[in-house]
């Protein structure tokens, strides 16, 4: 009799999720069948899900996952730290697949942007394996994906982001060259926010800002190191700007990084900047976005802006070794808030549907527990 496992099944914008059963295949020789212990909501899913990124019909959403390796294909290598690969190691993985040849991957060292990439939760459940998401009882890890071994001292709730919000913010902090001294402004306080004053903190940065209109995020921020933080629903973006460029003596911010994905903040941020300062916009991704901006302010500031999509391979690994030395100095738990199994995914996606609808700028990650 062949096994089957459950999915929670994307069928089309704003509708419920269908429970779906399909087979599941022994994997291939370079494939890695994981039965899924703990999976994540990334904003991009519910973006996915309320039509505003496209997204194939149907398909298992999903791209922050971890769990167990229930079967081993016999070509599959070690992962990226050089640990071998054993049946019931808890692991995580890149969020993309690469080709490895094309020349984003072979000359530019970009595989994010690899000519072939494919990303977990944006393919088709029709096809073999079926089972390329998180929101689902397994999901198969495909080749040229790279994967990590979690160690026991940490959690599901502080492993699963590190396949994509962590290592994505790893990516954005690298990109703006974030550095000792350095004063630094979050714009958006949800997951990857709060990492970022985290990470921004390691590196000696001298002052970190957070902005969020959400009260439980600003406290969080705190907690998680910030010198600042800015309630964006009681003040205006003129207020916003000259309270950063106060704060940040004598000209404004070295480095600005939205994460909120509103891109009304982003001319608000450039005006935050000294002459020469970095910016990073990471959280705007639903397409056709568009800002208007004063090119001549850009130029005359020598204003670098910085878009950062996915990440590097490497960036997983620095962002499991930053989670593990890091998992006692804060509180890496509290940004899984909730649990929710499969079957009431629907009633999450409408919630965050909802506090969009209050003006939030991002939403808190959620985990769905099988």
């Amino acid at each position: 009799m062949t096994r089957t496992g459950i999915a929670a099944t994307f069928v089309g914008p704003n509708q419920p999720f269908v429970m779906q059963e399909y087979p599941i295949v022994p994997p291939a020789p370079d494939q890695v069948l994981v039965k899924v212990t703990m999976g994540t909501i990334c904003r991009s899913d519910i973006s996915s899900w309320a039509g505003k990124r496209s997204n194939p019909t149907p398909s298992i959403l999903g791209h922050e996952i971890i769990g167990v390796i229930e079967e081993l294909g016999s070509e599959v290598g070690p992962d990226l730290l050089g640990h071998e690969l054993n049946v019931g190691d808890r692991i995580t993985w890149t969020e993309f697949f690469y080709c490895g040849k094309c020349h984003y991957c072979s000359v530019l060292d970009t595989p994010q942007k690899c000519l072939n990439e494919k990303k977990y939760g944006h393919i088709s459940s029709d096809q073999e394996p079926h089972f390329v998401g998180g929101f689902a009882d397994y999901c198969y890890v495909l080749p040229h994906t790279g994967i990590v071994r979690i160690p026991n001292n940490l959690s599901d709730q502080e492993a699963t982001p590190i396949m994509c919000g962590v290592p994505t913010m790893v990516s954005v902090i690298e990109s703006v060259s974030l550095g000792i001294g350095d004063t630094v402004v979050i714009q958006g306080l949800g997951l990857l926010g709060l990492y970022g004053i985290a990470l921004a903190r390691e590196k000696k940065a001298r002052t970190v800002i957070g902005i969020d209109s959400v009260k439980a995020r600003l406290d969080m921020a705190e907690t998680f190191g910030a010198d600042k933080v800015l309630d964006a629903g009681k003040m205006s973006a003129d207020d916003l700007v000259a309270t950063v460029r106060d704060a940040c003596p004598p000209d404004g911010a070295d480095v600005i990084i939205e994460v909120c994905g509103d891109p009304a903040v982003i001319p608000q941020g450039i005006d935050m900047l000294r002459a020469g300062g970095r910016y990073a916009i990471t959280g705007t991704v639903s397409p056709n976005t568009n800002v208007n901006l004063d090119a001549n302010r850009i130029l005359s500031r020598m204003v670098t802006i910085r878009g950062v999509h996915n990440y590097h391979p490497r960036h997983l690994v620095e962002a499991l070794n930053f989670v593990n030395k890091h998992q006692s100095k804060y509180p890496l738990k509290q940004l899984v808030d909730a649990e929710y199994t499969l079957q009431n995914l629907d009633q999450r996606s409408t919630t965050c549907r909802i506090e969009k609808s209050l003006g939030q700028q991002s939403f808190p990650i959620n985990d769905l527990k099988r």
